[in-house]
């Protein structure tokens, strides 16, 4: 028994036109995010009801135009057409169009009715046209179209059953209306480009073939049917040139005449436009002074809610993973230690990043829905077109500052294919929260302000987030001049009207973001968290019971050390220039930590025996021109989930056992390790900070790019350039660093 399908119903439009309010309306809690293989664009699938029927909704890209020029643009295309596998063709197509900008939104709807499905229009916005003093003769209009239209306010669900009842209808009653008619010579050409294809592709795309020189469409066809059509393509060409019909105009001066003449008669204007508060706002908001500063002011804002105000949510998440960790009562074993070290800090590491991501998400789907990301947008087109991107790249660039996985997600904003690739391959370059603990480690180690004042640790912190700074968009550039190489776009930036944020469009996002994040990325890293443990681990003889044994017989002394720190930072805190107290303090903390000794050493010894250990031995000359023997060099590779797990490691290896990365006065301890190791100087803790600044230590960053670019190529390159932009960095600090000794 064949399974009957749901009618399917299809809304296409620009962008800003409410198309995703009107589908949330439609779909309600009932939807979902997809995505078609080959492609990074993403879908909106929901279900809706009317009259006891089921209609599945699909949320289709915003578009100007439906002539594509990258596959994510092809989406819209290859799901109307029926060309995709994962969806059936639509039933009906829902073409949600601006009422206070008629004549440029049904562009789109002319191309819309080319394609053979039914079409409704959906005219959204009427108070915002009525506001302008528009007056529309709706009735008319649908006459003069041809096609059915509903009058909306999709964000107060004015309209919505009426369009629910139009929906059924026409399914009921499909018909395809007429659009805009081409010249006779015109549709010559399409029947000998038919006639060469032996009918095989739709009329549709055959008018794109003609008319969008170097289009998706083109390199589609032309692969497929080879150099026969493209003899014919560049003939049809050069005749339609010869008959007085240029290829770049004729499709807009036939469509826009078509519009022009059918809205005529259907529309009154005023006299004289008059002037709106979004108009007297963006005097304001897009000053290059004025709006420069509020605009600065914004990012600071969006800055300190995922850098300071999600720490909390952070806190929490550590502090229920180390619970759930120290809940495990198995015995020690490579069970146990898979269980707690792999998996759930496997997990841990995961889902840390959540409140960074909601809160992310929350504020750019606040910034987008009011209207201000446009005009952030403009402000910022003219300081990112010097690196090639456009102006929507500083948000994801500025994000990657608390962290790279939800700037990178956030890069979604950014229409341009290679804009948005570009942004994303260079995201990762700025300095992330979680370097800062290894920045912390050594220039505290190294460059301590008690020795060197406070401007000496402050101008590296300051110099380390600046190599971030000027390298990615010197990276942009260079990645648009070659591997990005292409003809840049006009950006052509729409200032949507302001509105108040819709709450359940914020609340999606944020949740559909955070989900994705943990169901996509999460797999990934927990995989490759695992493999690091088995690294580690193995070949782990007898070390892991020895360890627990001397753990038990040390525990007073574990108790004690806290303390004895917790006291010594408060002394520090409320004397600090009593030297004799805070030196006796010391003398207790170095009596304490040698009863620990045994347990760091057995640790320390494990770690390098493990099979991590050997390759760090293995690979000790590739990291010898650094400065860095074989710990380093561990410690560094060890730290490939997750850049903050190189105090640990550092910890474990130096003698000061497992800890906290984010727990001052156990960097402070490893810090001392270090500085007694040897190991350490100047110049080395330099090259280090240099390396981890620039490299690419996130198995969680590399997992969001292969997410958003849906391949593995580019992760592997992002990893590829970074780490040798790493290498190349620490070796110049390295050696140029030696020469002050």
């Amino acid at each position: 028994m064949v399974a009957v399908r749901n009618p399917t119903v299809a809304l296409v439009g620009n962008p800003n036109t409410g198309k995703t309010t009107l589908f949330n309306a439609l779909a309600g809690m009932n939807q979902h995010v997809g995505n078609y293989p080959g492609v990074t664009v993403e879908t909106k699938k929901g279900k809706c009801r009317h009259g006891g029927r089921v209609l599945d909704v699909i949320d289709l890209p915003g578009t100007y135009s439906l002539a594509p020029r990258s596959p994510d643009e092809m989406v819209a295309v290859d799901v109307i057409l029926g060309n995709n596998p994962s969806e059936p063709r639509p039933d009906v197509v829902v073409t949600i169009i601006d009422a206070s900008n008629l004549e440029r939104n049904l562009y789109l709807m002319t191309q819309v009715l080319e394609l053979g499905v039914p079409v409704i229009v959906a005219l959204n916005m009427m108070d915002v046209a009525e506001g302008q003093g528009l007056k529309i003769d709706v009735d008319k209009l649908s006459q003069q179209l041809g096609v059915p239209i509903v009058p909306l306010q999709a964000n107060k669900g004015k309209g919505l059953d009426v369009l629910k009842g139009a929906i059924a209808k026409v399914l009921q009653n499909p018909a395809s209306a007429q659009g805009p008619v081409f010249p006779d010579s015109f549709e010559n050409e399409i029947a000998r480009l038919n006639s060469i294809t032996e009918n095989h592709e739709p009329l549709f795309l055959l008018r794109r073939l003609l008319l969008d020189v170097g289009g998706q469409t083109e390199k589609r066809l032309l692969a497929k049917h080879g150099q026969k059509l493209a003899g014919e393509l560049q003939a049809a060409r050069a005749r339609l040139v010869h008959a007085g019909f240029a290829i770049a105009g004729i499709e807009a001066r036939i469509r826009y005449g078509w519009i022009r003449k059918a809205i005529t008669d259907c529309i009154a204007r005023p006299a004289t436009r008059p002037v709106s508060w979004t108009d007297r706002l963006d005097k304001v908001l897009t000053h290059r002074i004025w709006g420069t500063f509020i605009f600065l002011l914004v990012m600071f804002l969006v800055f300190e809610a995922i850098f300071v105000a999600a720490v909390p949510f952070m806190d929490w998440i550590k502090a229920g993973v180390a619970a759930v960790a120290d809940s495990v009562s198995l015995s020690p074993g490579p069970l146990r230690s898979l269980l707690v070290d792999g998996i759930i800090k496997g997990v841990g590491a995961v889902i840390v990043f959540l409140p960074q991501i909601v809160f992310l998400f929350a504020i750019i789907a606040v910034l987008e829905d009011c209207g201000y990301m446009a005009r952030a947008a403009f402000l910022m087109d003219r300081l990112m077109a010097r690196a090639g991107l456009n102006g929507k790249s500083f948000i994801p660039l500025l994000s990657s500052m608390a962290c790279a996985v939800p700037g990178i997600m956030s890069a979604r904003v950014i229409e341009n294919p290679r804009d948005r690739l570009a942004t994303i391959l260079v995201a990762p370059l700025m300095s992330c929260s979680a370097r800062l603990p290894v920045y912390s480690l050594l220039i505290g180690a190294f460059l301590p302000a008690a020795d060197y004042g406070l401007f000496v640790p402050g101008l590296v912190f300051f110099g380390l987030y600046m190599l971030g700074i000027i390298l990615a968009p010197l990276m942009a550039l260079l990645l648009k001049s070659t591997l990005l190489r292409g003809d840049t776009p006009m950006f052509v930036m729409e200032m949507p009207l302001y509105k108040l944020p819709a709450l359940y469009t914020v609340l999606r996002r944020s949740f559909d973001s955070g989900w994705m994040f943990l169901k996509r990325a999460g797999t990934m890293i927990l995989a490759t968290m695992i493999l690091v443990w088995a690294a580690l681990y193995f070949p782990s003889g007898n070390y892991e019971q020895e360890i627990a044994d001397l753990e038990e017989t040390l525990q007073e002394a574990r108790e004690e050390l806290t303390t004895l720190r917790t006291e010594f930072k408060a002394l520090e805190d409320a004397d600090p220039q009593n030297d004799d107290l805070i030196e006796a303090k010391k003398k207790e903390l170095d009596a304490v930590r040698a009863k620990l000794q045994p347990v760091n050493d057995l640790r320390t010894t494990w770690k390098e025996q493990s099979a991590l250990g050997r390759i760090g031995k293995f690979t000790e000359p590739v990291f010898t021109p650094l400065g860095w023997d074989w710990r380093i060099g561990m410690a560094a590779v060890a730290s490939f989930p997750a850049r903050e797990v190189m105090v640990g490691t550092l910890g474990i290896i130096f003698g000061e056992g497992e800890g906290d990365a984010g727990d001052n006065a156990y960097r402070q301890d490893v810090g001392n390790s270090l500085q007694r190791s040897g190991a350490f100087t100047i110049p080395v803790a330099m090259s280090v900070l240099v390396f981890f600044a620039l490299c690419s230590q996130c198995v969680s960053t590399l997992a969001i790019i292969k997410r958003e670019t849906n391949s593995w190529r580019w992760p592997i390159f992002t990893f590829a350039y970074m780490t040798a932009l790493a290498y190349v960095g620490a070796f110049l600090t390295f050696r140029i660093g030696g020469f002050f000794g």
